[in-house]
């Protein structure tokens, strides 16, 4: 059908792909889609003349004059303004459409009838994910990290169109907008990380912080745009400062090494004493299972010699006398003294036990 719209949308596009004057007739603004493509319209002049040919065919009398003269001019008219009100809103676009240049509704996909020169429709493409690279040229991706190292920081921006009328109306230009607001993003939070961090393990939180802060500036300014993802390219330093930077690295490493060392001697030694301690706390705890089971007998043994003595008191002092004196006198020498006018006085005592144990010793030499 020759209201058909082909490629990208946006704009305010006509049967011919380009508006209903070809480069005239209602707002003009930014393609999103992606520029103003299309057929040249046909002269205006000879397709006036072939439908008036048509036409005096169809009339009465050719329709050349008379009474139906006017009928010609009218026809042609209401013809090329229903040919223009027609408009074809494709699956991935939404129309927007303008009465004398202000916004009046949404249309969703699919044939929809605009009153032209009244109304116009501008067909953005929202299903269409966008992507917009940062920093891979000149020095726009050098910034600078909170531990005062300069490094280049190329990423990509992925957007998409959430509000048709947003898009088309709030922001001027909306991609230098998300340009501008991302980057802005992205030199805030590497202001605020460590190099070392967004070259190795930090990318994915870089990301992610500078994702957010770009959503909420842009729905600050009603942009009707949703940021879908933020990838961070190759980061690198500067190639003046790379083999200094590299070095530095590499001390940084040698360093995690040295203290992953001292870590692990650390974490060793404690192992080691805590066992040590533990073997400590368990003698302690045997002697103390063994002294206390001690006392206990020893408290047993007094209370039953003691209920034989309350039994039978002499007996019982005797036998303890004599047990007492038996192991205080088994450990001394010996001196025997006989008394009266016969006795000798003092009697040598021979160990005789003491020999036996000697003599034997020497046989088995």
């Amino acid at each position: 059908m020759p209201w058909n719209s082909e490629g990208g949308g946006g704009g305010n596009q006509g049967p011919w792909g380009q508006g209903p004057w070809g480069q005239g007739g209602g707002p003009k603004r930014p393609n999103p889609g992606g520029g103003r493509g299309g057929p040249n319209p046909p002269d205006l002049d000879e397709l006036l003349r072939r439908g008036q040919d048509k036409l005096k065919q169809i009339l009465p009398q050719g329709g050349g004059s008379g009474k139906f003269g006017w009928v010609l001019p009218i026809v042609l008219l209401v013809a090329f303004v229903g040919f223009n009100s027609i408009y074809q809103v494709q699956p991935d676009e939404r129309g927007v459409v303008l009465r004398f240049g202000q916004y009046s509704r949404t249309a969703d996909p699919g044939l929809h009838f605009a009153l032209w020169p009244i109304e116009t429709m501008e067909k953005p493409r929202v299903g269409a994910v966008r992507q917009i690279n940062i920093g891979n040229e000149g020095s726009e991706g050098q910034m600078l990290t909170s531990d005062k190292n300069i490094l280049g920081v190329p990423f990509s921006v992925f957007w998409r169109i959430n509000d048709p009328k947003g898009y088309l109306f709030n922001v001027a230009d909306p991609e230098r907008t998300i340009r501008s607001v991302s980057q802005s993003a992205m030199r805030e939070i590497v202001g605020q990380t460590k190099a070392q961090a967004i070259l190795t393990t930090g990318k994915n939180t870089v990301e992610a912080q500078v994702m957010e802060i770009t959503q909420t500036l842009l729905d600050d300014y009603n942009s009707g745009v949703t940021i879908t993802a933020i990838n961070l390219g190759d980061v690198q330093p500067p190639p003046d400062v790379k083999d200094s930077f590299a070095e530095v690295v590499r001390a940084g490493q040698e360093q995690q090494q040295l203290i992953n060392q001292a870590e692990q001697y650390r974490n060793k030694q404690v192992r080691t004493a805590e066992g040590e301690a533990a073997k400590l706390v368990e003698d302690a705890n045997g002697y103390k299972s063994q002294t206390v089971a001690e006392a206990q007998g020893e408290a047993a043994r007094f209370l039953s010699v003691y209920d034989q003595y309350k039994n039978a008191k002499d007996v019982t002092r005797e036998r303890i006398f004599l047990e007492t004196m038996e192991n205080i006198l088994g450990k001394t020498n010996k001196v025997i003294v006989e008394d009266g006018a016969s006795g000798s006085g003092v009697v040598p005592y021979l160990p005789l036990p003491e020999l036996q144990k000697r003599a034997s010793g020497a046989t088995q030499n």
